[in-house]
């Protein structure tokens, strides 16, 4: 899949950062492009800008959360991946990829510059906020990063429950 042209207001806004933050956002920009195309059922992104920072919709077919990628005062040279705060998303990432990852608050996942990008975490993260409004307020399985004959369903949100009587 061939990453489209970053637009012009986009492009603006990454120059703000510092070359190690913009470099490791272009590459988590590819990344969330990547991770839309191989989903099925999350279709085109739209790519804005939101707060001021790069944001990515699935404004077609309204399968996930806004994602936005910037930089977090609280840590300045690295990279953030932001969530809606009102998901569970992630609550559920540092659940799972603590180890991966740091945070802040029900937010963001913060990226950092130097290292290896930790790949496999970051593109079920991503795939779960493009997914989200399928699954929301459903018993489903999410994601799990352990083999297919060991996995076990993970459950994001609160089932649904009948009315009382």
């Amino acid at each position: 899949m061939k990453t489209p042209p970053v637009p012009g207001a986009v492009a603006v806004a990454l120059s703000r950062h510092p070359e190690p933050v913009r470099a490791r956002l272009l590459e988590l920009r590819e990344m969330v492009f990547a991770v839309a195309a191989e989903t099925e059922g999350v279709g085109p992104l739209t790519e804005t800008l939101k707060w001021g920072e790069a944001a990515y919709l699935t404004e077609a077919s309204k399968s996930g959360t806004t994602i936005r990628l910037g930089a977090l005062k609280s840590a300045p040279g690295d990279c953030a991946v932001l969530l809606n705060c009102r998901t569970t998303l992630v609550e559920t990432f540092r659940t799972h990829f603590a180890d991966s990852f740091a945070f802040e608050g029900n937010r963001a996942l913060i990226v950092s510059t130097t290292g290896a990008l930790p790949r496999e975490p970051l593109r079920l993260c991503l795939r779960a906020a493009l997914t989200y409004h399928r699954r929301k307020g459903t018993v489903r399985p999410a994601m799990d990063i352990r083999p297919a004959e060991q996995a076990a369903p993970i459950i994001l949100g609160r089932p649904k429950l009948p009315p009382f009587d």
